[in-house]
């Protein structure tokens, strides 16, 4: 019998966050029986202390390499990598842990080959921190309890394996230099925020502009978008505002802001000019 038929018959998606908190359980009791702390594990395993203590709070979705590498580092002899199986089971049982009107786009996102983002409210999602995450969420009106909060925050962790994945897809995004200086969650959220971002504009799969807030021409004031091409399909875009969304996929709507978004990136400032001005902000968080 497998960790998910020992859960019980809960929906799906509540099975899998119960197999995920059992998997994190497991792996904290290791860790303190080898004498480790969670940032020494991190360190051991090439992982941040943050998705350590998350994974073992049960907060992010356990990583098929993340258990062998723990099984390993642990001497956990099979049992950390024999839940892989269940794991990647449960990941595709679950139900979308999304809201309704964010899913068919997370459906979409999961196995796109290219993303183009422009943020001009908001950090966007695939690159905000957890805690940068989980502030958003907590400041949102109607006020969400803490149990959504924490369900939207390790939706929005999981979908940055996309950041991760090989072959890894086409990935842009330009924000705006006013987004970048707003202190969201307190000085210590933001600075490892303004950190993450950094480390990020280092990929090679990722291209982040930032948009100074000088420019005199600016081809984004109607707000922020994302173009997104799922495998095999034509580009659509994707527009969310107030918490309605709109999925576009009209071909010259489409290719309107794809036209849109080439002029964003234009007037932006280049990838390397971008992160001078990030390094310059961490200087004075």
């Amino acid at each position: 019998m497998g960790l998910t038929d020992a859960i019980g018959e809960n929906d799906d998606s509540e099975g899998a966050a119960d197999l995920f908190r059992v998997v994190g359980r497991q792996v904290r009791l290791l860790r303190e029986r080898a004498g480790l702390t969670q940032r020494e594990l991190g360190e051991r395993l090439g992982y941040s202390e943050d998705l350590v203590r998350s994974l073992e709070c049960g907060r992010r979705t356990p990583q098929p390499e993340f258990l062998d590498a723990a099984d390993d580092a642990l001497g956990a002899g099979g049992l950390l990598r024999a839940a892989t199986e269940d794991v990647t089971r449960a990941k595709a049982r679950a139900r979308v842990k999304h809201p309704a009107w964010f899913r068919d786009y997370a459906r979409l996102e999961a196995d796109a080959v290219e993303v183009h983002e422009y943020g001009s409210h908001v950090v966007p999602g695939l690159l905000q921190t957890e805690d940068h995450a989980r502030a958003l969420f907590a400041m949102r009106k109607p006020l969400l309890d803490d149990a959504t909060i924490e369900l939207r925050v390790a939706s929005r962790m999981d979908r940055q394996e996309l950041l991760t994945r090989w072959p890894a897809p086409i990935l842009t995004c330009i924000i705006e230099e006013a987004v970048l200086r707003r202190p969201i969650g307190g000085s210590t959220v933001h600075r490892a925020q303004l950190e993450k971002l950094l480390d990020l504009g280092r990929l090679r799969s990722l291209e982040l502009q930032v948009m100074p807030t000088d420019r005199v021409q600016h081809a984004g004031m109607g707000g922020p978008f994302i173009l997104l091409t799922p495998k095999g399909r034509p580009q659509v875009a994707y527009l969310e505002v107030q918490n309605i969304s709109r999925l576009v996929t009209d071909p010259d709507e489409v290719r309107i802001l794809a036209a849109r978004y080439g002029s964003i990136r234009a007037q932006a400032l280049n990838p390397s000019e971008s992160l001078a001005v990030i390094k310059e902000l961490l200087g004075a968080a």
